[in-house]
């Protein structure tokens, strides 16, 4: 039973605070671990590699290069797909790549009042590492919500890994690869395949920037070897927060609720509601869906643990606590939905009116499905095509631009204490002669 809030009862804010404040992933200390892990694939490579592959995913193999997997294996697995399941392939993944190529970004340059050539361009990374999580599940949405982002923005090399427990690999996971244009792709997973992009070993090249969910190791693994190369986000478990009124189905809105309960245990959905008969009713639907569910025990025991319904007297209430929830997921299955969306800073994504289910963005919308958890939503965005991109800004000044904006220079260097930033501009100004 998930547990019941009222806006307006005298604890309200301890128990809000509470509910934002309560941990919801593992406890256990995976640092050292990973540290341990990460060294041994710095010191040895392959052979590490190889041994822990087989430690962990029970996969054992000669070589490296025996963990690839074939551009020919991958078109197999697409071309082998049942033709109706295809189809709703690429759709997503037209989709997907459509308003992905909205988002690149434009160069552009200018001549400002002091004569001086600015300008800024956009240039992708050389390889991306796309992490695709293979534990519990088989996530070919996410194998193109990582590369086709990637393939946009003009990554030459993409490298997919993903783990394959006894050398099984997903058939519509390497379909997807294919589709979404992966370079390579290589049946390693945990912090060991996280270390070999960062690092490279004797056989993988290594990557300039890593994304992608993954368990505590691959999330902590990221945090290491950030610095190393660049990463997206530190991924956490999946969350929605569903705004609704009596005016919606509660059995819509139970079932959208269990949609993320049943990716984690540790996943978070929570209901804010201004009927309280409304919060029974979704309450009842969700007891009643949930023995229906494949993963039945997996969403019990997320809604039972940390799924919640608040209730307020008017949804004029709403917005500051969405803001604080900063929710992965929103759903506002409400009247005027964009009216009340521009109420709220704080959301990885919004879904906007009674027909917009969470999860129509988690396969076929269009925009990323990788986004932000654990109330990052209030400093970070979902995945995009600049998250594979740098900029690098340009300068350029002649003779004349130069001596309009030296002088200037000169001064705060030598208010900073930098004589050698001074005399770099200084000498260029003596050189101008005593003309100018």
């Amino acid at each position: 039973m998930a547990r019941r809030l009222d806006f307006h009862s005298a604890n309200f804010a301890a128990d809000f605070d509470a509910l934002l404040d309560s941990k919801r992933e593992s406890d256990s200390d995976v640092h050292v671990a990973v540290a341990s892990i990460i060294a041994d694939i710095r010191n040895y490579g392959d052979q590490a590699l190889l041994e822990l592959t087989a430690k962990f995913d029970n996969l054992h193999a000669e070589t490296v290069a025996d963990l690839a997997v074939g551009q020919d294996e991958m078109a197999a697995a697409l071309n082998g797909l049942d033709a109706d399941l295809r189809a709703a392939l690429e759709l997503a993944a037209d989709r997907i790549r459509c308003f992905h190529e909205k988002q690149l970004p434009q160069d552009f340059a200018y001549q400002d009042d002091a004569g001086v050539q600015l300008g800024m361009r956009f240039t992708p990374v050389d390889a991306a590492g796309l992490y695709v999580p293979g534990g519990k599940a088989a996530y070919p949405s996410s194998v193109l919500m990582n590369a086709i982002p990637a393939m946009v923005a003009g990554v030459e090399r993409r490298v997919m890994v993903v783990p394959a427990r006894d050398g099984e690999v997903n058939p519509l996971v390497l379909a997807a690869a294919s589709l979404a244009g992966v370079s390579e792709v290589w049946r390693i997973g945990g912090a060991q395949a996280v270390a070999a992009l960062a690092y490279g070993t004797q056989t993988i090249g290594q990557v300039d920037k890593i994304v992608g969910p993954g368990n505590a190791f691959v999330a902590a693994a990221k945090r290491q070897v950030f610095g190393q190369v660049g990463i997206d986000s530190i991924a956490g478990p999946s969350e929605i927060l569903v705004v609704a009124d009596a005016q919606n189905d509660p059995n819509w809105i139970a079932a959208d609720l269990l949609s993320q309960a049943e990716h984690d245990e540790a996943a978070q959905s929570i209901l804010i509601t201004d009927d309280v008969d409304f919060a029974d009713a979704v309450e009842a639907a969700v007891q009643a869906m949930l023995p229906q569910l494949e993963r039945t025990a997996v969403a019990g025991q997320s809604w039972a643990d940390n799924g919640a319904i608040i209730t307020v007297l008017s949804m004029d209430e709403m917005p500051a606590l969405a803001n604080r929830i900063a929710a992965e997921h929103l759903e506002l299955a409400l009247d005027d939905a964009a009216g009340w969306s521009g109420k709220i800073r704080h959301a990885g994504a919004m879904f906007l009116g009674r027909y917009t289910p969470e999860a129509i963005g988690d396969y076929v919308a269009g925009p990323n499905h990788v986004l932000p958890t654990a109330r990052t939503a209030k400093f970070s965005s979902g995945l995009g095509v600049a998250d594979f991109m740098k900029r690098t800004t340009t300068v350029e000044c002649n003779v004349e631009s130069f001596g309009a904006i030296a002088p200037a220079g000169i001064a705060l260097a030598n208010a900073e204490g930098l004589d050698a930033h001074a005399l770099s501009m200084s000498i260029r100004m003596n050189a101008r002669g005593p003309d100018g």
